[in-house]
């Protein structure tokens, strides 16, 4: 143990008792309960590579996650869920006995009925509404589920709880999740990469956190605007020889400090960051570079026209993504928390969208990748029936509601061709197939060939896992 002018450090005293008695009564139980844990146990993450590729727990049908995150909580009820009763009910006065939803306006509230179209698409004859003129192509790739509920309506604790399993915060992201139970496809590019808008979702880089997991497992967040990973190149000057020489001399002197911190698990991360950069100037410069695509390939994402090219950008961008080994990329589209203006506000967004999604789904499964690859399209919840809003049918719009929402999922062995579930006849409540979002959590991880339930971390005291405590597979998502 280390000292300092003869004496022990006390936080290294504290350490070693954490290595010697904590661990001889952790070793003690251990061995009173080795018959219900032995074959439940995550195989070890190598210290030394914590990204080495690692067989799943059961056979899964997709080996990568692209996660569309419509924050602000896109309308079920003016995208994919149509109901015939605000058509009877619009402009009545809203009254429901114990309400439980976000009450964001004050005074009266009225029934608001879609400002859009809607009409049955694709031979399974899924419901879309008129604004996605594209997606209809693709209606039979997907499967649409409409009995998912979430458990907040406030934007930050919505988000995390959508992105890491919990409403509070500092927990792992699910692609943080997914990388320490998969390890890396690919070692010279980040297994985790998210593609937000220029200002980030609220709550921030939490949504993308490594949480209590070792820092291996953050997610790398790349820039919309000019170079998506700064100082990726090296400077004038400095040759890799060079740089190879240096990362090695480093790589020495980390080592003797870690040999006498060994508890110290940062020093390890901070060393495979370094190597990991110095892979990462062979292949991605290239890899991000999507103007090396061809000119048909691009129009097909909508690059080059004004209203999709930014959305069209990142949804190649994910592509070549997975292609090149990244395990779960997630992508944000901003701007859906419309309380007023909704058919404004809706409209515009979806065109942004529609055309590159598209182009995604298409692009993958005519490359033979989109078995392998699950989308998910969803925001951080639901919007209610009804508005506080009646100036001329102008401002229009729906407040937050977590008892009722949409998602999407194309992919990855889901049910494609589909509609699951279903809310009540004004769309507040999921009312068929009613699941909470640790479910849909549960099922992606299994269509990766995870078990939620072996899939643990110790920290805290206790085994950690990403539904917190607990969730079931939906068997009807699967095919």
């Amino acid at each position: 143990m280390c000292t300092e002018h003869g004496k022990f450090k006390r936080r290294d005293f504290i350490y070693g008792l954490g290595a010697s008695v904590g661990a001889l009564a952790m070793s003690s139980l251990i061995g009173c309960d080795q018959h219900k844990t032995t074959t439940d146990q995550l195989p070890t993450a190598s210290p030394i590579a914590p990204l080495a590729l690692r067989p799943p727990m059961h056979r899964g049908k997709a080996k990568a996650v692209i996660f569309l995150m419509m924050e602000g909580g896109p309308s079920h009820l003016d995208t994919f869920d149509p109901k015939i009763e605000l058509e009877k009910q619009h402009l009545k006065k809203f009254k429901r006995q114990g309400e439980q939803f976000s009450m964001m306006s004050s005074g009266q509230r009225y029934f608001v009925k879609s400002p859009f179209g809607f009409r049955k698409v694709g031979q399974s004859g899924a419901d879309m509404c008129d604004r996605f003129v594209h997606l209809s192509d693709v209606a039979d790739d997907i499967c649409f589920y409409r009995g998912a509920q979430a458990e907040s309506v406030n934007h930050p604790t919505a988000q995390y709880h959508i992105n890491t399993g919990s409403r509070f915060g500092g927990d792992p992201a699910i692609g943080s999740w997914v990388s320490y139970g998969l390890g890396a496809m690919n070692q010279n590019v980040p297994s985790f990469v998210i593609l937000p808008e220029l200002a980030y979702p609220q709550g921030g880089a939490a949504n993308w956190s490594n949480g209590f997991l070792p820092a291996h497992y953050q997610g790398t967040p790349l820039r919309p605007i000019g170079s998506p990973i700064l100082n990726v190149e090296p400077p004038p000057g400095l040759s890799r020889y060079h740089q190879r020489e240096s990362l090695d001399v480093l790589k020495t002197l980390n080592e003797e400090h870690q040999k006498i911190h060994p508890q110290h698990d940062e020093l390890a991360a901070r060393m495979e960051n370094y190597e990991l950069a110095f892979r990462m100037q062979m292949e991605v410069p290239e890899l991000v570079d999507i103007d090396k695509e061809d000119e048909k390939t691009k129009e097909l994402y909508g690059i080059g026209t004004k209203e999709t090219d930014a959305f069209g950008r990142k949804c190649l961008m994910a592509r070549r993504l997975i292609e090149k080994g990244v395990r779960y990329v997630q992508l944000y589209s901003g701007g859906w928390d419309s309380h007023d203006f909704l058919e404004r506000a809706h409209g515009n967004l979806i065109t942004s969208i529609d055309k590159p999604i598209t182009a995604l789904i298409k692009d993958l499964k005519r490359r033979g990748m989109l078995e392998e690859t699950l989308i998910v399209w969803s925001g951080e919840f639901g919007r209610t029936p009804d508005n506080g809003f009646r100036e001329g049918g102008i401002a229009y719009g729906r407040d937050h509601n977590n008892m009722g929402m949409g998602m999407w999922f194309a992919g990855g062995g889901v049910k494609a061709g589909h509609t699951i579930g279903a809310t009540d006849e004004i769309g507040m409540e999921a009312a068929e197939v009613v699941h909470p979002l640790r479910d849909i959590h549960v099922t992606m991880l299994h269509l990766l060939g995870l078990d939620d339930n072996k899939l643990t971390y110790f920290h805290g005291g206790r085994y950690k896992q990403l539904s917190q405590f607990g969730g079931k597979v939906i068997p009807e998502l699967i095919a």
